[in-house]
C-alpha cells in the first residue's frame, strides 16, 4: 500500500486533501500554517485533521522502514522467496509483520534450535504428517549421542513442533482474537507488601479481577504503577482449555499415536511459547491504549489552561505566600516588568499584620496596582483574608493563582537568565503575577508535565507525552498570536516556523535594534529566512506597527489582496479596518483565485472587522467559602463555590479552599450519562459542589455537580488560575 491510500484509509479523509497535505508537510509546512493559511489546498481541514494526517504519515514511513529491515534480514539468510517479499510488501501492520518475521529471528539457544541440531526435524516431521501408529519405534531410530532413548527423540521432536504452531500466523490470530474478546486482568498483592505505607494506596488492586477489555485507563494505568512499584502481581487470564482446543481442531487430523504427541506438543506450544507472547503483546496494547486515552486528558486540560482567561495588561501586586518564610511581594507594570520586591510577615511566627497592612497599602498606591494576585498554596487562605481587610483608595480586585510548576520555573535556566540577580522566591512570585496577566505567556516557560493538570504523566509513553503535549502548546501560541516585541524566548519558539534558536534570534535583534516597527523588519533577524517568515508571519504582531494589518492574523503574502478591496472601497486599508459598513459591500467571491478561496477570504474579513481579537475571555474574580479551611469543616450535604483544577476519564477534581482537592466522580456530574468529562465541565471552571463523603483518615473529599450548576461549560469558565 504507497503512503496517500493508507493514510486515506486510516482517516476517511478525501485523497485530494491527504495528498495536498502531505505536499505541504513535505515542504517543512507546520501544522498551525497549513490549517490557517493554505485551507483552500486542504479542504479546509483543521488542525486536528491535519495532525492525523502528520500520525498516519510517521506510522506508515515507520512501518515501511520495518519492512525493509526485515526483507534485508530475511535475505541474508537467503530464504526471501517471492511469496514471502510479497507478503512483507502487503503488510498493513506491524503485528502482521511481526508474525510473518517470527520464524527467521531465531535464536540458536532455543529448545526448538537445540533438537534440530541433535538431528530430530525429520522425526517432527513424520509426527506432523499423523500417518504412523508406532511412533516409538521410529523415535529410537533417532538416537545418538545426544539423545540417549526414543523418549528424549520424541521430546526434542515435540519441541520443534511447538515452535511451529507458535509461528503459525493463523493459530496466533486466533488466540489474539480469544485474548482480546475474552481476557481478564487479575492482580494479587505481594504480602510482604501489603502492610507498607505506600502500598494503601493501591488497595482496591490487592486482590482484584475483571475483563481488561472493560477496564479503564486509569485504572488500568494505576494497577501498571502498582505492579512496577513492587506492590501486587499482575496475570493475564483466558479459558486455557478452550484456547487449546481451538489449536487442537486447527492441528490435529488423527487419532493415533502422532496425534497424542501433537497434542503434548500444543499444550506445551501454548503454555510456554503463545500464551507468554500474546498476553505480554495485549498487555503492551492495552497500554498503548490507555497512555494515548490519558495523554488525550492531559492534552485537553493543558489545552484550556494555556487559554485560560489574561487580565491583560495591568499593573499587578504578586504574593506568594508562606508561614515561617514570610510572604513575597512584587510589583509589576503593564508589561511584567519587575518593579519591585520584598518580603512581609504577617502570619505566625511573627504575625506582623498591621505592618504587612500598611506596606501592601502604600505599595499599591506608589505602584498604582490595579490588580492582586495571590499564590494558592501555604497561607493562600489566610493571605487572602489579609488582603480583603486592607481599605484600598481605589478598587483592587484580587485573585488567587495557581502555583503549580513556580518553583520548577523559578529553579529553570530561563528564569535565572530572566532574573540573574534575585533568588527563586522574588521568580516564582512573579511568575504568579504574570500568570494573571497572561497565562500563555508565562506557562509556556514551564515543562507541561509540571503544571499538574493530568493523571499517570510519569506512567505514559514520555516521547508520545511531549510530542502531543509540544502540539497542544504550539496549536495554542499560534491561536491567540504572539506580540514579537515582548514576547520572551520561549514563547516565540513555540510560534509557527520559529523554534527555539530563531527564538533567541529575534529577541538579540530586538535588543540591538529597537522594537520591530513592521513585519518586513522580521527579515532582517539572523537566519531567519524566507521559509520560516512564510510559516511565522502571520502568528507574529506588532503593536502600532507601521502596516495596519501587522496586528492582525493577516497573513503578509495577502496585503496585496485587501489593498485591492480597499481601493475598490475607495477607501485606505487603514480606513477599512474595523470599518463594518464598507466590509459589508464586499463581494467576496469576486476576489477568488486559484490560490485563494472563500475560506480565506472568510478569515481575512473576520480579522478586518475585529484585528487581533484573543480568541481567549477576560479574567474575573472568584471567592471560596471564607469559613472552609480545612478538610475538618466539611460536612456532609454543604454547596461550596470551587474551581475544577483537573479533569481526568473518570470524573474531574476541584479546589474548594483547603489542600485537599475534593473528586466529582463521572456519576455525580450529571443525571444522564457522561461519556466525555470535558463535555461537562472545563478547566478552571467556578462550580458549585455539593460534599457528599468526607473521609478524612484517607483525605478523600466525594463531591456532586450542584443540580442548579449544571450549565453548559463555556458559560462558566472562570479565570481563577
Amino acid at each position: 500500500m504507497q503512503l496517500i491510500p493508507y493514510i486515506v484509509h486510516h482517516t476517511n479523509l478525501s485523497e485530494k486533501s491527504v495528498a495536498n497535505t502531505v505536499g505541504l508537510l513535505e515542504e517543512d509546512c507546520t501544522v498551525p500554517f497549513i490549517a490557517r493559511y493554505r485551507k483552500e489546498r486542504t479542504g479546509n481541514l483543521d488542525e486536528v485533521q491535519i495532525g492525523e494526517i502528520v500520525q498516519f504519515k510517521t506510522q506508515f514511513e515507520a512501518l515501511e522502514k520495518r519492512k525493509a529491515a526485515i526483507s534485508k534480514a530475511i535475505a541474508e539468510q537467503n530464504a526471501l522467496t517471492p511469496e514471502l517479499e510479497a507478503k512483507i510488501k502487503g503488510c498493513t501492520d506491524l503485528t502482521s509483520l511481526e508474525d510473518l518475521y517470527l520464524p527467521f529471528k531465531k535464536s540458536k539457544k532455543t529448545k526448538a534450535e537445540a533438537a534440530r541440531n541433535n538431528g530430530l526435524e525429520p522425526l517432527a516431521k513424520i509426527i506432523m504428517a499423523q500417518r504412523s501408529d508406532d511412533i516409538e519405534f521410529i523415535a529410537s531410530k533417532y538416537q545418538n549421542k545426544e539423545v540417549a532413548n526414543e523418549d528424549e527423540a520424541l521430546e526434542g521432536a515435540r519441541h520443534i513442533i511447538a515452535e511451529w504452531i507458535n509461528e503459525r500466523t493463523d493459530i496466533r490470530n486466533q488466540l489474539r482474537g480469544q485474548l482480546e474478546r475474552h481476557a481478564l486482568i487479575t492482580t494479587k498483592v505481594i504480602k510482604t507488601k501489603k502492610d507498607e505505607e505506600n502500598a494503601q494506596k493501591f488497595r482496591d488492586y490487592f486482590d482484584w479481577s475483571e475483563p481488561l477489555g472493560k477496564c479503564p485507563s486509569h485504572r488500568f494505568l494505576a494497577i501498571m504503577r502498582a505492579e512496577n512499584e513492587g506492590f501486587i502481581r499482575v496475570k493475564i487470564e483466558i479459558d486455557d482449555e478452550r484456547a487449546l482446543q481451538h489449536i487442537e481442531r486447527r492441528v490435529i487430523k488423527s487419532n493415533n499415536a502422532c496425534a497424542e504427541q501433537i497434542q503434548m506438543a500444543i499444550a506445551d506450544a501454548y503454555k510456554r511459547l503463545l500464551f507468554p507472547s500474546l498476553s505480554n503483546e495485549l498487555l503492551k496494547s492495552a497500554k498503548e491504549k490507555a497512555d494515548a486515552s490519558a495523554i488525550q486528558v492531559f492534552s485537553k486540560n493543558l489545552k484550556q489552561l494555556l487559554l485560560g482567561a489574561p487580565l491583560g495588561e495591568k499593573r499587578i501586586l504578586a504574593i506568594d505566600p508562606g508561614f515561617r518564610t514570610g510572604c513575597k511581594l512584587v510589583c509589576l507594570d503593564e508589561q511584567g516588568d519587575l518593579k519591585h520586591n520584598e518580603t512581609i510577615y504577617p502570619h505566625p511566627p511573627q504575625r506582623d499584620t498591621k505592618g504587612a497592612m500598611k506596606k501592601i497599602s502604600s505599595l499599591v498606591d506608589a505602584y498604582k496596582i490595579e490588580a492582586i494576585a495571590i499564590g494558592n498554596g501555604t497561607a493562600s487562605r489566610e493571605t487572602e483574608q489579609l488582603i480583603r481587610q486592607i481599605a484600598f483608595k481605589n478598587p483592587i480586585e484580587v485573585f488567587v493563582v495557581s502555583e503549580a510548576g513556580a518553583s520548577i520555573y523559578s529553579a529553570s535556566k530561563i528564569a535565572r537568565d530572566e532574573f540573574p540577580n534575585y533568588d527563586v522566591t522574588v521568580r516564582g512570585a512573579v511568575s504568579i503575577g504574570r500568570r494573571l496577566a497572561d497565562p500563555l505567556a508565562e506557562l509556556v516557560k514551564i515543562d507541561p508535565k509540571s503544571i499538574g493538570v493530568g493523571q499517570y504523566q510519569h506512567d505514559v509513553d514520555q516521547t508520545q507525552l511531549k510530542t502531543s503535549l509540544d502540539t497542544v502548546v504550539e496549536s495554542c501560541v499560534n491561536a491567540v498570536g504572539v506580540n514579537i516585541n515582548t514576547a520572551s524566548v520561549p514563547l516565540l519558539s513555540y510560534v509557527s516556523g520559529i523554534g527555539p534558536k530563531l527564538a533567541e534570534n529575534i529577541v538579540a535583534h530586538r535588543n540591538a535594534h529597537g522594537a520591530f516597527k513592521n513585519r518586513e523588519e522580521i527579515k532582517q533577524v539572523a537566519r531567519l529566512g524566507g521559509k520560516a517568515f512564510e510559516q511565522s508571519a502571520g502568528f507574529l504582531r506588532i503593536k502600532n506597527g507601521d502596516h495596519p494589518l501587522d496586528d492582525s492574523a493577516v497573513h503578509p503574502e495577502s496585503y496585496g489582496l485587501v489593498a485591492k478591496m480597499a481601493k475598490d472601497q475607495g477607501i485606505p486599508v487603514k480606513e477599512m479596518v474595523g470599518n463594518t459598513t464598507a466590509l459589508k459591500k464586499i463581494d467576496l467571491k469576486s476576489y477568488c483565485t486559484e490560490s485563494i478561496g472563500l475560506p480565506t477570504l472568510e478569515d481575512i474579513m473576520k480579522e478586518l472587522e475585529k484585528p487581533g481579537l484573543d480568541v481567549r475571555e477576560k479574567a474575573k474574580v472568584f471567592t471560596f467559602n471564607q469559613n472552609i479551611r480545612e478538610i475538618t469543616d466539611l460536612r456532609q450535604g454543604q454547596l461550596l463555590p470551587g474551581i475544577v483544577n483537573n479533569i481526568t476519564n473518570f470524573g474531574c477534581f476541584v479546589d474548594i479552599g483547603i489542600k485537599e482537592s475534593g473528586l466529582i466522580h463521572i456519576s455525580n456530574l450529571s443525571d444522564t450519562f457522561v461519556k466525555d468529562v470535558n463535555e461537562h465541565v472545563s478547566l478552571h471552571q467556578q462550580v458549585i459542589v455539593k460534599v457528599l463523603d468526607v473521609d478524612v483518615p484517607r483525605k478523600r473529599i466525594q463531591l456532586a455537580l450542584h443540580k442548579s450548576d449544571k450549565l453548559h461549560a463555556q458559560d462558566r469558565l472562570s479565570s481563577h488560575l
